[in-house]
Parts: C-alpha cells; structure tokens; sequence
C-alpha cells in the first residue's frame, strides 16, 4: 500500500485519512533520525515489521511517499 505521508516536529501524534497519513515526531532531522522514527511508528500501527516499510521519496522533506509491504 503506497501513502502519502506529512510529518509534523515536536508533536506526538498520527492521524490516518484514506492514503494520506498526518504523522508528529520527536525527533529532528538529523542524520536520518527523524525517517527512522516515522518508520518505527508506521511499522508499529500497521503490525509489520519495520524492514516492510519503504519511504519511496521525499527523504529529506515532510512530505513523503511510503511504502508498505503487508
């Protein structure tokens, strides 16, 4: 399933609305911390493993495509 993703900073939430997802991160975007997170999240609520989800674009933007292999 391909969703189109918008992250948010310094917020903790996600919100899920037919393929667009609105998700809050802690962390920043350094280092790729911040796509770790949003990966760990979505592997969680979706109960997959996180090696099942794939930011397909955006890795440096807050809006991005995902991946999720169910």
């Amino acid at each position: 399933m391909i969703y189109k993703i918008q992250v948010e900073f310094s917020k903790e939430f996600l919100e899920i609305q037919e393929n667009q997802i609105n998700i809050g991160i802690k962390s920043k975007p350094v280092k790729g911390k911040a796509n770790k997170e949003i990966i760990k999240k979505l592997a969680k609520h979706f109960g997959v493993s996180t090696a099942l989800v794939h930011i397909k674009s955006g890795h440096r933007s807050r809006q991005k495509i995902i991946e999720i292999i169910e």
